[in-house]
């Protein structure tokens, strides 16, 4: 086999087990149900952009639902 296809196929796997390393990392971050760490956001509303970033320490003793969705007007 010539080196240049050996190459290809050398990076090609390289690229595709790539994101499969990344999936291992994820899997030790929070289970469901779990206390959720502290964390700091810019936020807005229908409104616009609220100046003072929230904090979910401030809701400390409330019930809170954290909720993730594709980025808004997107194909996501």
């Amino acid at each position: 086999m010539r080196p240049f296809p050996r190459l290809l196929a050398a990076a090609a796997l390289l690229a595709l087990a790539a994101p499969a390393r990344a999936q291992e990392a994820a899997e030790g971050g929070p289970k469901v149900g779990d206390l959720a760490p502290d964390f700091t956001l810019p936020a807005s509303t229908q409104a616009g952009a609220i100046t003072r970033p929230i904090r979910l320490a401030d809701y400390k003793g409330q019930v809170v639902v954290i909720a993730f969705f594709p980025k808004s007007r997107t194909k996501g």
